[in-house]
């Protein structure tokens, strides 16, 4: 498998990062700002900086090899503006970075990256069938096919894949809830709810923006799982092993500094007040991407 080569060299390598730099986060687009969100609730004396590659979203229908160069260029711009951890939220990212990131960068610059939430499901499942609503290029991944052999096989858990590469486009624009989103989840949806699965995990990260949409939908019949809550117990469990975590008590600064790929960040600002609490404040930015 051929190895990611970062666009910049760690031969120039950035000084060891301190408790006030905030934390990296990286998505294909703005779906990972629920990951983001969560981190910042479990954590809310961290600053956190986010990157959307939304020149290139969705990644779920590229190949391997793209998704790991793309990847690896997010994670060195973040690197490179002086994050202390980076967090790859992007199930697809993930899938197939995570090891190559982790020996390029080494213990300095920690790396946490998500898989989808199957194992709570199969462990709270009642029907023993759970389905997991994920891209194309997460199941070919390594990640999940563990978590499934690992706790899914031995529990005789039924696990239901559910791909579709059409809903991220509907959370990019802001359209989770029209009628056409709704008719598409119910038609991919349906047939796992006739199957009798009781848990559906939703196994990226624009998904829990898709919950409303879901419940309305489904109403009992499923209990959505997501990976975000893990996720930020597990970032916060990394700085403090690290001594990273930032204890003195924020300002009135901005929490989320999201940066797009794709100099969209104008027709993004609309969604995003709709996607982040008001508890929390951000703004937003293009940058140039080489």
């Amino acid at each position: 498998m051929t190895a990611i080569h970062p666009i910049y060299p760690l031969i120039d390598p950035m000084p060891k990062a301190q408790s006030h730099a905030p934390i990296g986060i990286f998505d294909s687009g703005i779906g990972g700002l629920s990951v983001a969100q969560d981190i910042a609730r479990y954590l809310p004396k961290e600053r956190i900086l986010y990157y959307a590659d939304t020149a290139h979203v969705p990644y779920g229908p590229r190949d391997d090899q793209n998704i790991r160069e793309l990847t690896a260029q997010a994670i060195e711009w973040l690197y490179r503006q002086g994050c202390k951890v980076a967090v790859v939220a992007c199930n697809t990212a993930s899938a197939f970075s995570l090891d190559y990131l982790r020996d390029y960068y080494g213990e300095d610059f920690p790396i946490i990256g998500l898989v989808p939430a199957l194992k709570p499901a199969v462990l709270q499942t009642k029907s023993k069938t759970v389905a997991v609503l994920a891209t194309p290029a997460t199941f070919r991944g390594k990640l999940i096919q563990d978590v499934m052999q690992r706790f899914a096989l031995p529990a005789h858990v039924n696990v239901i894949p559910v791909t579709c590469l059409d809903l991220v486009p509907f959370v990019e624009s802001g359209t989770q809830m029209s009628t056409a989103c709704l008719a598409m989840l119910k038609e991919i949806l349906q047939p796992v709810v006739d199957q009798g699965a009781d848990y559906l995990v939703l196994g990226c990260t624009h998904y829990p923006f898709l919950k409303p949409a879901i419940e309305s939908i489904f109403s009992q019949k499923l209990t959505l799982i997501d990976s975000g809550v893990p996720v930020a117990r597990q970032t916060a469990r990394i700085l403090i092993k690290n001594e990273l975590l930032f204890e003195q008590d924020q300002n009135d600064g901005v929490r989320i500094e999201c940066h797009v790929s794709g100099n969209n960040a104008e027709n993004l600002k609309t969604v995003l007040q709709y996607l982040i609490q008001d508890d929390l404040t951000w703004n937003i930015r293009n940058i140039a991407v080489e």
